[in-house]
């Protein structure tokens, strides 16, 4: 994000971002009182809750777990280390525990935004904190309780059983259920969207306006069914008709502007969150993903670690169509050169001293060659990138809305216009290839064009369960518009294949698995919380 001059409550917004990104780093339900933090205005209060989320792009956070739990990404160790005690292989084989710092990360993070969420709103209601020029207390807290939301929403969706604390307290809570979680943020969205701001412009850039909300409104709504056990297809198509209707967004014309440094301009961003390589870092996925060598493909001030490790899943390339545009638009292939496109960039391990080429074929999820398994480039990584990327995550957008209402359509019954949906996020995709652009509703009731199976020495040896999966096709669009982007793990959870299929080095491991334990230190600390089903 690099506009920060052009709006002085938006440039406050960000540098409260940078300042306040470690606030309540314990995670106590609250030990901090009133007059040890104080605010100066509402983008400083509010900009804390922003912050929050940089947290949640970390390889042991949030998103490397939605990825590399799934069957898009994993992250093997090779001849440059990345083993790190088995933390990432478990995430990959669905052996995690209460242990695994992963469980941690999440957990805390995400209390963390609704512990100070919570703090915050006590002050605004107190009247503690100054109101900024054009806000109104109504406005400000509607837009608090929806973050506090979407940290609710991850915690539903990520561990579900889990406290549910609104005020305050001292008190040490007890687990609600997934399905009072679900109302809950159901509620408390509906309840805050009247008094959002309808405006798209720099001052709501990477804050909930009125269609953010809506956006992560439908995203609940399209998974009530796993948090509540009743689908809400129709409450979700509602909302992403009225993002549609408001008129304010549309698909970007180009795929990689979506993901590009730059980004903050995207028509089709809808809610972002924003990074700064120097004051707002923490957006590091070429870091863990690149190998050394290619610090030279970028001219970087950083060197990405080792010979990197998260990696496509070979059988998860193999089910895209060889011309979709967004095949590489999102993986890093073949032959790898310095920045001035002519120098061959070498291997330092297994393959010392020979030219850096990224294959597609890994042998398993466990150990790979250090050139082995395309790797990511979905986000741009500019000439003289830093350890953080100066790209916004773009959590929701049109894209999003449009595919979202096509797979409710579908589930009721409206295949032909879920289809022309599907139809019109593929267009730029295929754009060399219009013909290939359009799909027919049967066609997405088909089952999936990936290849599951188990997977020893680059061979599927184990085909395991074959049962199609109803919409499996609908299910593959999502994949290759979203890969990267955190949505997978959820994905096929609702598609019912998250503990049924078989993958690289993958085999089902319980039903339970689709949701994750709650961190065991956690339930150490309190005796009134419950551990999940199965851990």
């Amino acid at each position: 994000m690099k506009t920060l001059t052009y709006y002085i409550p938006f440039f406050l917004f960000v540098i409260m971002l940078s300042a306040c990104n470690n606030d309540l780093d314990e995670i106590l339900y609250t030990e901090v009182t009133d007059d040890q933090l104080t605010y100066t205005n509402a983008y400083q209060a509010t900009g804390i809750l922003y912050a929050n989320m940089r947290e949640l792009f970390d390889h042991h956070n949030w998103a490397g777990v939605q990825e590399t739990s799934s069957d898009e990404l994993v992250m093997p160790a090779n001849a440059s280390g990345w083993d790190d005690g088995g933390i990432y292989k478990r995430i990959h084989l669905h052996t995690w525990n209460s242990e695994n710092e992963q469980m941690s990360a999440m957990w805390n993070s995400f209390y963390k935004g609704v512990i100070n969420a919570n703090r915050i709103i006590s002050l605004f209601e107190a009247d503690k904190i100054p109101l900024s020029d054009g806000l109104t207390k109504e406005s400000i807290i509607a837009e608090v309780r929806v973050i506090r939301a979407f940290f609710y929403w991850l915690v539903c969706d990520n561990f579900g059983d889990a406290p549910l604390v609104t005020t305050v307290s001292t008190q040490l809570p007890a687990n609600v259920s997934r399905a009072e979680l679900y109302q809950f943020i159901v509620s408390e969205i509906n309840a805050a969207i009247p008094a959002l701001s309808e405006d798209r412009d720099q001052l709501f850039y990477g804050r909930f306006n009125k269609w953010a909300a809506k956006s992560l409104l439908a995203n609940v709504y399209l998974n009530a069914e796993v948090y509540s056990g009743a689908p809400a297809w129709q409450d979700c198509i509602q909302q992403c008709n009225d993002v549609i209707s408001s008129g304010k967004y549309s698909l970007s014309t180009n795929f990689r502007e979506i993901f590009s440094t730059f980004n903050e301009n995207s028509p089709e961003i809808i809610f972002a969150v924003p990074f700064n390589e120097t004051v707002g870092g923490g957006f590091l996925f070429h870091m863990f993903s690149w190998h050394a060598s290619l610090k030279a493909k970028a001219n970087m001030q950083a060197t990405p670690w080792g010979s990197g490790s998260a990696m496509a899943v070979p059988q998860f390339i193999d089910s895209y169509d060889p011309v979709d545009g967004r095949l590489a638009d999102t993986w890093l292939m073949g032959p790898q050169f310095a920045a001035d496109g002519k120098t061959a960039l070498l291997g330092a391990y297994d393959q010392a001293g020979k030219p850096l080429v990224f294959t597609k074929a890994i042998p398993d999820g466990l150990y790979t060659g250090e050139s082995e398994g395309y790797r990511m480039n979905k986000f741009t990584v500019k000439m003289g990138a830093m350890h953080n990327l100066d790209n916004d995550f773009p959590f929701f957008r049109y894209a999003d809305i449009l595919l979202m209402k096509a797979e409710c359509l579908l589930r009721n019954g409206s295949a032909d216009e879920a289809a022309m949906l599907v139809s019109q996020v593929r267009n730029r995709a295929f754009r060399n290839n219009p013909e290939k652009a359009n799909v027919t509703g049967s066609e997405l009731k088909q089952n999936s064009r990936y290849p599951y199976g188990y997977v020893e020495d680059y061979k599927i040896i184990d085909e395991g369960n074959t049962a199609p999966i109803k919409y499996g096709r609908m299910l593959d669009e999502l994949g290759w518009e979203f890969a990267w982007e955190g949505h997978r793990r959820r994905d096929m959870i609702r598609f019912g294949i998250f503990t049924s299929k078989s993958w690289l080095s993958h085999k089902p491991n319980g039903d339970y698995r689709i949701i994750f334990p709650i961190p065991q230190q956690t339930i150490n600390s309190n005796p009134n919380l419950t551990q999940n089903q199965g851990y």
